[in-house]
C-alpha cells in the first residue's frame, strides 16, 4: 500500500518522503510505501478544481495508492480555515483516506523548532538553538540562514531533505503544533489505509 503526498514545492518532492519514511519506520509500518509526490504550486492548489485535479491525476499516475497526504505551507492563510476547506474539496473526488496538513507559516519553522539537532548539518553553526515560538516567525528561511556559517545560506532545494533526515521529531513536535499535527495525521492515515 502506498501513500501519495501532494506538495507545493520542488524541495518538498525530496523532503516530504523523507519525513514520511522516518515516521513510518518509527511506527513499524514497513508495509506502507511512499510514492513520488505530486507537485502543484501553492497559488494554484488553493483554487477550486486544482487540488481535485491533482488528486485524480496523482492516483491515476501512481500504483497502489491507498491514502493521500496533502501538505502545504499555510503562509498568510489561517490553517484552521484552509485545512478543512481543502479536506472537504478533496473528499469530493476520492473515497481514499486523506489527511491535509498545513505548516503554520512555512515548513522551515519545523526545522527551527528542531534546530539543536541540526547543528553541523548543511552549515548550521554548533551553538544553534531553537527560538521561542518558531511558528510565529515570518521568514523562517532567512532565520535558518542566520544560523549558518559565514558564506552559507539556506537553500530549500539543497538543504530541506538533509534537515528532514536529521531533525529531531520530538523537539519539532514540542516547539511546533503544526508538526505535531503532521505526525498525528500520518498516524491517522496509516490506521485508515485499506488492508491487503
Amino acid at each position: 500500500m502506498t501513500i501519495l503526498a501532494i506538495v507545493e514545492g520542488h524541495a518538498e518532492i525530496e523532503s516530504v518522503p523523507v519525513l514520511l519514511r522516518r515516521r513510518l519506520q518509527q511506527m513499524g509500518a514497513f508495509h506502507v510505501h511512499v510514492s513520488r509526490p505530486f507537485r502543484v504550486k501553492r497559488n494554484r492548489i488553493v483554487r477550486q478544481g486544482e487540488l481535485e485535479r491533482a488528486i485524480e491525476q496523482g492516483v491515476r499516475d501512481r500504483e497502489n495508492v491507498g491514502g493521500i497526504l496533502v501538505i502545504l505551507d499555510a503562509d498568510d492563510d489561517c490553517p484552521a480555515e484552509l485545512g478543512p476547506q481543502l479536506l472537504n474539496r478533496a473528499r469530493q473526488v476520492t473515497q481514499l483516506p486523506i489527511v491535509v496538513t498545513l505548516a503554520t507559516q512555512e515548513m522551515e519553522a519545523w526545522f527551527l523548532g528542531a534546530k539543536g539537532s541540526l547543528r553541523g548539518i548543511c552549515g548550521i553553526v554548533p551553538e544553534a538553538t531553537a527560538p521561542n515560538d518558531p511558528e510565529s516567525i515570518r521568514g523562517a528561511k532567512e532565520r535558518l540562514s542566520q544560523n549558518m556559517q559565514a558564506g552559507r545560506r539556506y537553500l530549500d532545494v539543497d538543504d530541506q531533505a538533509a534537515f528532514a533526515q536529521q531533525m529531531d521529531f520530538e523537539s519539532a513536535r514540542r516547539e511546533c503544533r503544526s508538526f505535531d499535527k503532521f505526525l498525528r495525521g500520518v498516524d491517522q492515515l496509516v490506521a485508515e489505509l485499506p488492508h491487503g
